[in-house]
């Protein structure tokens, strides 16, 4: 081998199976960060394509041509021009669908003629055989000059057979065509002679897009001058000679492929995929099942999380109590059972719907229904300013704003964009999904509507559309402000209808578990602890204060002990720290029906917003104490009083919160890409200001009608 460390890039048109590759080459060696300078994400992982030899495999967005329109398609296409300053491509593993093998053959022609080491993987196969299409690989890999392997990474299969040519083409036992796909030269033929002369080393192809796109490349001043020089001098036309390339490259596919492949009559049955969609896509019926699988999702989530959410609480008051019983008195073991282990119990106790919602999402997506749903959703997408687009970083909001704020940039249109950004953390995420299930359980009844539907799932149902329809109607109003005028076109790729790859399922799953408990688990392990100290701590003369005056009720009456420790223990949490901040606040929350326990959470809630529940769960275990009875956090929140002695969490302040929850701007992360994306504090702070008034202003209503 001449040289270590060598780096394959993976590329592709969209839905071609690049990801299913990257995991089935990387398996779990695989990191996700950014490109440098650009907010794109950069999928990288290491692959041993054969004993010894140990690559890196770089997954590059997908894109349809090297013509580029999106920030995504810009970093492919700087990677391929070798003109990215980290990332650099030794060989190429290009993806093609099988199933639509000429559109994928305009890129797959292009990148050939940049006379980079290339494999292609050709998937999607047994689609095309199911369309009757037959494709001699033999032949085609003649033709195009460049090792061609089947391979069908949902199912592993061809994977040693695509190492095995990967592993020849790096160490150079195949070598890259000699001739054009086109006679790329002919196309301006003085033109790429003279810029040839500054860089030799260069092909024709590559030559024709310095001239196109020399600004964006990095070259020195002199370098750009002369390139200039040379379009003036040359009288280069970039517009003319790109639409003369694509004219040749279409009429070359289709040689290639009257010798290469066999097609069915167009005019045979329509195939399955069509009829499904003529169901799906259709404008009354589509509308009604995009519901009944809304309906079917947060049902299943409610129902089937329960039994180990159950199990999980049960398990961790039990603990406490045993834990409390056998402990001596100190700080370091009220620090361990109310400061750790309520903390723990605020994680994990929520971890099985997560996992639930991420794998039902997950199948959706891999059954290929979700792309239908951006299709379905465009016409009304664009009555409020946006488009079809826009809906797969709302749908992926319910997941996360984070990664849901960075895909909005697929969006071309920057009005569109900016509002999707601005609508997204409307989106009921997994974040909320603590907050809604443990106040659902407090004060909606557990009971069916029609003998089989939950009324609790109908009520987390109802929570997530009100925040989609709250996000429309913002998206409307903001269209009006934000003056942008940008045409903007919706094409997208319906992907074909396939089962889902249950260990994709399981595997997202897991993942999905491990990134709540490892990133919201430490921000709520951390604010618990703290949470501890300031609930446990206070200025030390009204906290001594307390003490005395319950010494001295527990001298007089005795037989009132459990009853007196109790007493201490909650007006000693009022005269802590955080009973103090609670205090503060309490007078602008109590309209909407909250106590000062609740304004702690709202507080600490800005964080993360599941905090809510690591802190519900740790002031209502100091308040308890170590001698309290051994009782779940639903089981002390619902029990819990105010000074009038009238109950904390009624069916009007249960929704209020609830609504409060779902609107209020409660995330610095989701603030902090925002800032990033618009490279600008102006739109966050615009976020956070009308987001904050509106769950205010709705909870206040809500709270007020319903008391």
């Amino acid at each position: 081998m001449k040289k270590k460390n060598l780096h394959i890039a993976l590329v592709g048109n969209p839905n071609s199976g690049k990801s299913s590759l990257f995991n089935a080459l990387t398996g779990l060696n695989q990191k996700v960060g950014n490109f440098p300078g650009v907010t794109v994400d950069k999928k990288t992982g290491s692959c041993e394509l054969a004993p010894g030899l140990k690559v890196s495999i770089v997954d590059l967005p997908g894109t349809y041509s090297l013509y580029p329109k999106r920030s995504d398609e810009w970093v492919t296409y700087k990677v391929l021009l070798e003109q990215d300053p980290v990332v650099h491509a030794d060989m190429v593993v290009l993806l093609v669908d099988a199933s639509n093998l000429k559109r994928n053959l305009l890129f797959c022609s292009q990148i050939i003629d940049l006379k980079i080491p290339v494999v292609i993987a050709l998937t999607m196969m047994d689609l095309s055989r199911k369309k009757g299409i037959e494709i001699d690989l033999e032949e085609l890999e003649r033709k195009l000059g460049v090792p061609v392997v089947s391979v069908n990474p949902r199912k592993n299969k061809g994977i040693p057979q695509l190492k095995k040519v990967m592993a020849q083409t790096v160490q150079d036992l195949y070598r890259r065509p000699v001739r054009d796909f086109i006679e790329n030269k002919a196309l301006a033929s003085a033109a790429v002679a003279d810029v040839k002369e500054i860089f030799p080393a260069v092909s024709d192809y590559m030559a024709i897009h310095y001239l196109i796109n020399h600004e964006h490349f990095h070259f020195d001043a002199a370098i750009q001058d002369r390139i200039e020089a040379i379009e003036k001098v040359r009288q280069f036309n970039p517009t003319k000679v790109q639409a003369e390339e694509i004219m040749q490259r279409y009429g070359r596919i289709k040689q290639v492929m009257t010798t290469t492949v066999s097609e069915p009559d167009p005019l045979q049955k329509t195939m399955l995929t069509e009829k499904l969609d003529g169901l799906f896509l259709n404008r009354r019926w589509g509308y009604l099942i995009l519901l009944v699988v809304l309906f079917l999702l947060f049902q299943s989530v409610f129902w089937l999380a329960q039994f180990p959410m159950d199990a999980i609480d049960w398990t961790f008051s039990q603990a406490s109590s045993y834990l409390g019983g056998i402990l001596p008195e100190s700080w370091w073991s009220d620090l361990l059972v109310n400061g750790l282990l309520a903390g723990l119990s605020g994680i994990l106790v929520f971890v099985p719907q997560i996992m639930i919602l991420f794998g039902l999402i997950t199948i959706l997506e891999d059954t290929g229904y979700m792309a239908r749903i951006s299709f379905l959703t465009d016409k009304l997408m664009r009555k409020v300013g946006l488009n079809g687009k826009s809906v797969m970083p709302m749908i992926s909001g319910f997941a996360c704003a984070v990664p849901a704020i960075m895909s909005a940039r697929n969006i071309e249109n920057k009005k569109e964009r900016l509002l999707t950004i601005l609508i997204t953390p409307l989106m009921s995420c997994s974040a909320r999904l603590p907050v809604y299930t443990i106040l659902i359980a407090l004060v909606i009844p557990k009971k069916l509507v029609l003998g089989f539907i939950s009324l609790q799932g109908l009520v987390m149902m109802g929570l997530y559309i009100m925040g989609l329809v709250m996000a429309l109607i913002v998206s409307y109003v903001a269209k009006w402000f934000i003056k942008l005028q940008e045409k903007s076109f919706f094409i997208l790729e319906l992907p074909m209808y396939r089962a889902p790859r249950w260990k994709n399922v399981a595997v997202t799953m897991l993942s999905k578990a491990r990134i709540f408990v490892r990133d919201a688990g430490r921000v709520i392990m951390v604010i618990s602890l703290i949470l501890w100290a300031l609930s446990s701590f206070g200025p030390s003369d009204s906290m001594n204060r307390v003490r005395e005056h319950f010494a001295a009720e527990i001298k007089t009456h005795p037989d009132s002990l459990g009853e007196l420790n109790k007493q201490k223990q909650s007006a000693l949490l009022e005269n802590s720290y955080a009973g103090r901040l609670g205090k503060t606040l309490e007078p602008v929350i109590h309209p909407l029906g909250y106590d000062w326990k609740i304004g702690i959470a709202l507080i600490t809630s800005f964080a993360a917003r599941e905090v809510f529940v690591g802190t519900m769960a740790t002031l209502y275990s100091v308040e308890g104490g170590k001698d309290a009875d051994p009782q779940t956090l639903r089981q002390r929140m619902d029990s819990a009083k105010r000074s009038d002695g009238t109950k904390v969490y009624t069916l009007a302040s249960g929704i209020s919160l609830m609504i409060f929850y779902m609107l209020a701007m409660q995330c610095m992360s989701t603030l902090a890409v925002v800032r990033r994306e618009t490279r600008s504090w102006k739109w966050p702070l615009i976020q956070l200001c009308y987001m904050t008034s509106l769950a205010y202003m709705m909870s206040l209503i809500a709270y007020q009608l319903l008391k």
